[in-house]
């Protein structure tokens, strides 16, 4: 196959070394909106250009507590193992990220944390792992469904990626972003959405962020910046876009020679959303995509 044949939202690429190939995922399921969900598939590559399954990921238990809406897989290697960190809602329940475990990348990857690792009491969704100076936090976006303006997060993670120390902190608010634009939602008089956030760190030590919300010309994805090269920030937001229309929820990873790599889902809408890359370098000041 190639990236064409694959309907796929909120991708993510890793690079297994010991094997030599790429693993892509991400929310896999035909509608991811609505209805019972199947889980999550993976697709391998040894050259990213053609792909091969897919191959289930993840499937639930029959009592496992969410079977609808599963979104966002990300697939971390972290002492010696790899984890999956992925969005997952019930009724009755508020959404949240939850950790699960495979000895493989290709899994299968079974519940790791107890339920959701975001607060119970929120609505929250995209967290992703980022390990900093030996120490894991889960960032993570609060849902305008709470908050109107929507909020990204950090919260350390115990060694064993199984639970949380002490409480959230607040990294910034999608209207922060002087290119981010409000949605019309009648819960709010005004909504920025907050999706996806993803770390990067470039090879002169800067702490880069990459989200998305909406811009002018529909769904985008931003980069942020960390003044003191730290997830505490303070977060400092590009005045544009880095892909300004119809696209977003990206990752960077980088090839087997070390190349960088953009990653996005374009167009948003079901069914027609395909993973892209894009060829990627790091400026003085942030990203540039290559032509």
């Amino acid at each position: 196959m190639r990236l064409d044949d694959i309907q796929i939202r909120d991708p993510f690429v890793l690079f297994d070394a010991d094997a030599d190939r790429y693993h892509l995922f991400g929310s896999t399921d035909a509608n991811i909106w609505s209805g019972p969900a199947t889980g999550f598939d993976t697709y391998w590559s040894d050259d990213l250009e053609e792909w091969h399954g897919p191959t289930p990921a993840f499937r639930p238990a029959p009592d496992f507590w969410s079977h609808t809406q599963y979104w966002a897989p990300e697939v971390h290697r972290y002492r010696g193992a790899f984890y999956m960190f992925a969005t997952f809602t019930a009724e009755g329940m508020r959404r949240g990220t939850q950790v699960l475990r495979a000895e493989r990348p290709e899994g299968p990857y079974a519940p790791w944390s107890d339920g959701p690792l975001t607060p119970r009491a929120w609505e929250c969704l995209d967290g992703t792992l980022h390990v900093e100076d030996g120490v894991p936090y889960l960032v993570f976006c609060h849902e305008w469904k709470d908050v109107g303006d929507g909020e990204v997060h950090a919260i350390r993670l115990t060694e064993d990626l199984r639970g949380t120390v002490g409480d959230p902190v607040l990294l910034f608010r999608a209207s922060d972003a002087p290119w981010a634009r409000s949605i019309p939602r009648p819960e709010f008089p005004r909504v920025f959405v907050t999706d996806g956030p993803s770390l990067h760190r470039t090879a002169d030590g800067r702490l880069l962020m990459l989200w998305s919300s909406f811009g002018d010309s529909g769904y985008a994805m931003g980069v942020a910046t960390s003044r003191s090269g730290s997830i505490a920030g303070p977060w400092v937001q590009s005045d544009e876009p880095i892909w300004p229309a119809d696209g977003g929820h990206g990752m960077i990873f980088a090839d087997a020679a070390g190349r960088l790599f953009l990653t996005l889902h374009t167009p948003n809408r079901t069914p027609d959303e395909r993973a892209r890359f894009f060829p990627l370098e790091e400026t003085p000041e942030g990203l540039s995509l290559r032509p």
